[in-house]
């Protein structure tokens, strides 16, 4: 296993962002093995721009191994769709340049539960939009997924389903479309946070499919929730299923994340 860091885990969505640059440089220092980029996070999608993102990780011997994406498929409105799938193949155009691997990928959720507190209460699980229904919902991801795949293919991206919130809040919506598509450019982007109650028999059930492995921290307590997860255990059920991939971290803690990050670094090299 390899181990990398978000951008995320030095920008929360805060009015100014951290440059990717200089997160290339901080996990440089820690001695890591690559970054993954949060798109949200980019100054540009300009080409010298990407250029200059792939030139900086090489001479510091880092690889770009993720690009971590924002885009839901679940809506009744067809267009809605077309542009989040377009928005998907986009991006997938868009780690090719930065000569990235995989993307992050979300099913999307209904939005009935507006309040993000409210939706922690329940887990991530929300009701559908009236009239409609959760079989549906599932039809509309693994249609928009599978209308993604010739472009992952053509490209080499492989595309992670994440354990998110809505359609993917539970293993068994994760792997309800990951067996539905059945595709080598389909696979798991498996996010030890994400699961809020019984993590750990939960990501037993998705770490088959996994390709890459979010790592939350939370140092200083969490910025919208914390949990004490035992990264030796999620070692070992990674090393039972013969994963070799990345470990990314995603600090997601109060506490400054040049100290934070570090001591998910010691950590994580330790558990793993």
């Amino acid at each position: 296993m390899k181990l990398g860091v978000s951008t995320y885990s030095y920008w929360h969505f805060k009015p100014e962002r951290v440059p990717i640059e200089h997160v290339i440089e901080e996990a440089a220092r820690l001695e890591l093995d690559g970054v993954e980029i949060l798109h949200q996070q980019m100054a540009s999608e300009a080409n010298p721009y990407l250029q200059k993102l792939k030139r900086l990780a090489f001479v510091h011997g880092l690889d770009l191994y993720a690009l971590s994406i924002h885009q839901g498929f679940v809506s009744p409105d067809e267009a809605t769709r077309q542009k989040n799938i377009n928005h998907t193949i986009h991006c997938i155009r868009l780690a090719h340049e930065l000569g990235i691997p995989s993307i992050r990928l979300n099913s999307g959720r209904w939005g009935t539960v507006p309040s993000f507190d409210e939706l922690m209460k329940t887990e991530g699980q929300e009701p559908a939009l009236p009239g409609h229904t959760e079989n549906e919902a599932f039809e509309w991801v693994i249609a928009a997924i599978e209308n993604c795949l010739p472009d992952a293919e053509k490209y080499g991206v492989v595309l992670g389903l994440e354990n998110h919130w809505g359609l993917t809040c539970t293993p068994e919506g994760v792997n309800r479309i990951v067996s539905a598509i059945d595709s080598d450019w389909l696979k798991v982007t498996m996010d030890c946070g994400n699961f809020l109650s019984n993590p750990y028999q939960k990501l037993e059930q998705i770490a088959d499919e996994a390709v890459l492995v979010h790592a939350k921290t939370y140092y200083g307590g969490g910025e919208w929730y914390t949990l004490d997860l035992d990264y030796a255990k999620i070692g070992n059920i990674l090393k039972d299923t013969g994963f070799q991939g990345y470990v990314s971290i995603e600090f997601e803690g109060k506490a400054d994340a040049h100290i934070g990050v570090p001591q998910s670094v010691v950590m994580l090299r330790s558990a793993l």
